[in-house]
């Protein structure tokens, strides 16, 4: 048995599997947590990561190791090498004046649309770079060389060579490098950092990159964590990914680039040559909790309630914009309930209510997605809400596509091995594990979720902005 390893470095912990490159079983596994916090120095990851091997009986007898990691961190390095400051993470929001600056100075959101195929939030590198520059002027001027958390663990697993390697999965996240044309765009970086820097050379999706240090096996390019997920599930074009935990991510696997100026849809890349556009709503699992407790039930019960009433819940709607909303964009807005008749205010219909306009805003990103250009055939339904029978069975409906909910597994770590047999084994695409739709469920659409989406789209701007805070002065 020839075996393989993926990390998925994310940002609350390092998982390791050992999986068997022919099959893609699952041999072994290890994991070691991060520390919390949206700036951690690199050193943590490494540390988390030596653990995560050990946890896993090591490496010495794997043939290869690929990397999958959080995207968009900000990992600065000097001209020795050596971190510059703590990682600023993908969720660290101090960036967010730096992204409405550089949208504008470049031109606006179509210009960014049309050239990069991202227009800037506050969790993309370029923005992290231009706080650097404005906020802390001696670190920003240190800085020489800029790579993203995968890069750099690759970079470290290979002994810290003269070259940091990439993908273009991962590099696409940057802001700075452009999925429609596969190059960098060093205009963006001078614009954002002030200077020139060094950053990683983007390796071929198959491409064994370097020998790792402390054992007989070679590195693949490693790949961000949407890409990993999207490879270890082995989505093809027309599957749709539906992740539904702490915020709510839409990502399709598409031949198509996507440019849209709206900044809804990043157009990212995916780890084998194509696409991967990308939308995320703030608003989740988080709706399902809250009307759980509202309820006074737990997750099985609000499923029993909600699938215990008829679609479109007696016309009863909830906007789910309980932390705002990023897509679409109403930061300050509030959730709404709406519809509520002495007859069909009921507990049933509250919790089918609170998952159908869950799904609603999840339709609208996959809506999205496909004005884009990707083809929509089926969904994989991933995170924690996808164990709710609710959820996946109003899913279907909702969306009028079949909704496939994969075996618990770390998709990401999944991913990377996946990538890491493909290297050892380049021959025009990643192998076709035999075992990977084991333990799938499938639900059917069974109702036309057409009527309760028109009904949401006439309750979607009916909302409360937040209170301002009392002024105490």
């Amino acid at each position: 048995m020839r075996l393989v390893a993926g990390v998925d470095s994310s940002t609350q912990s390092s998982k390791v599997l050992v999986v068997d490159a022919d099959t893609g079983a699952v041999v072994r596994r290890g994991r070691s947590a991060h520390p919390d916090g949206t700036e951690v120095h690199p050193d943590h990851w490494w540390s988390a990561l030596e653990r995560a091997i050990a946890d896993a009986g090591g490496l010495d007898d794997v043939a290869a190791v690929s990397v999958g990691g959080q995207q968009h961190g900000m990992v600065a390095l000097d001209e020795a090498g050596d971190v510059v400051r703590p990682a600023l993470l993908w969720n660290d929001t101090r960036s967010a004046g730096a992204a409405r600056e550089l949208t504008s100075e470049l031109g606006g959101p179509q210009a960014w649309a049309d050239r990069v195929g991202v227009v800037p939030v506050a969790s993309f590198t370029v923005t992290k770079l231009r706080w650097l520059a404005h906020h802390e002027p001696e670190s920003a001027e240190r800085t020489a060389r800029v790579c993203l958390p995968h890069d750099w663990l690759t970079w470290c697993l290979a002994g810290r060579p003269d070259v940091v390697t990439t993908d273009r999965s991962d590099a696409s996240g940057t802001g700075y490098w452009s999925a429609v044309t596969g190059e960098y765009l060093p205009d963006v970086i001078r614009l954002a950092l002030g200077h020139d820097v060094d950053v990683p050379r983007v390796a071929a999706p198959d491409e064994v990159v370097a020998s790792g240090v402390g054992g007989p096996w070679v590195l693949g390019p490693g790949c961000g964590d949407n890409a990993g997920s999207a490879l270890g599930l082995g989505a093809e074009p027309g599957d749709v990914i539906v992740s539904i935990g702490t915020s709510g991510v839409v990502t399709a696997v598409s031949e198509v680039a996507a440019r849209d100026p709206s900044g809804a849809v990043a157009g990212f890349a995916d780890a084998t040559g194509r696409f991967l556009p990308l939308v995320a709503t703030l608003n989740a699992a988080q709706v399902l909790d809250v009307t759980a407790r509202l309820l006074g039930v737990d997750h099985a019960g609000l499923s029993d309630l909600a699938l215990g009433a008829p679609p479109g819940a007696e016309g009863v709607v909830l906007v789910p914009y309980l932390l705002g909303e990023r897509t679409p964009d109403r930061p300050e807005a509030t959730g709404s309930f709406l519809g509520l008749t002495l007859a069909g205010t009921t507990p049933a219909n509250v919790a089918r209510a609170a998952v159908e306009g869950l799904w609603c805003g999840l339709a609208d990103g996959l809506d999205a997605v496909r004005a884009q250009g990707a083809e929509v055939r089926r969904v994989l339904l991933v995170g924690g809400a996808s164990a709710s029978r609710a959820v996946r069975e109003i899913g279907a409906d909702v969306l009028g596509v079949p909704v496939d909910v994969p075996a618990t597994e770390d998709y990401v770590a999944l991913g990377a091995a996946r990538q890491a047999a493909w290297v050892l084994a380049p021959r025009g695409g990643p192998p076709a594990w035999s075992s990977g739709s084991d333990g799938w469920t499938r639900c059917d659409p069974h109702a036309d979720g057409s009527p309760v989406r028109a009904r949401y789209a006439e309750a979607r701007e009916l909302t409360l902005d937040r209170p301002q805070a009392a002024d105490v002065s």
